[in-house]
């Protein structure tokens, strides 16, 4: 059986010269390749006590629901702002190049749950800080942050250095 890292696509100077871009999508089209994703990432969950598991849009839905249907656990998603029909909560965070509003239910998290988060990618940090701060505030409690892949160049892990973080696949650079 191939590796998990076998199956991500590597895109150099894409969007831009001297940066390499890691293709989720050559994962998601191997049926294999998902599989061992899918497994891959719930093998970081083994040993943790959790209520919810809450993805990020849209990757985190890709590897969060699977996750959660297999762990029989519920699921949560965070969306972009303006997609929820309910009462919602939301947290403004930085890109690159502006800013972007994430947003998720407002009873979606429970005081006192615990809760996993999911998404494919660590980059910055700043989408899934954002998100953890939206949980935070609804009286849940990060017990575990998990990720396909993770751009070790860009010091992600850091800005989450309160939390657990775990990632299937890291990657020294950007």
């Amino acid at each position: 059986m191939k590796k998990i890292e076998e199956y991500v696509r590597s895109i150099p100077d894409f969007p831009e010269k001297g940066i390499i871009f890691r293709d989720v999508t050559s994962v998601l089209q191997d049926a294999d390749g998902l599989t061992l994703a899918i497994d891959s990432m719930k093998e970081l969950l083994k040993d943790v006590d959790f209520d919810v598991v809450v993805g990020l849009e849209s990757r985190g839905f890709i590897f969060g629901v699977p996750i959660a249907y297999a762990l029989h656990k519920p699921f949560v998603p965070i969306r972009k702002k303006g997609k929820l029909p309910l009462d919602t909560i939301s947290k403004e965070y930085d890109l690159e190049y502006g800013s972007a509003v994430i947003e998720m239910h407002r009873d979606s998290i429970k005081p006192g749950q615990k809760v996993v988060v999911v998404d494919d990618l660590i980059a910055t940090g700043g989408t899934v800080e954002a998100g953890i701060r939206m949980i935070e505030e609804l009286g849940g409690e990060v017990v575990k942050v998990i990720f396909l892949m993770e751009l070790a160049g860009l010091k992600g892990r850091e800005r989450l250095k309160n939390y657990d973080v775990d990632s299937v696949i890291v990657y020294e650079g950007k």
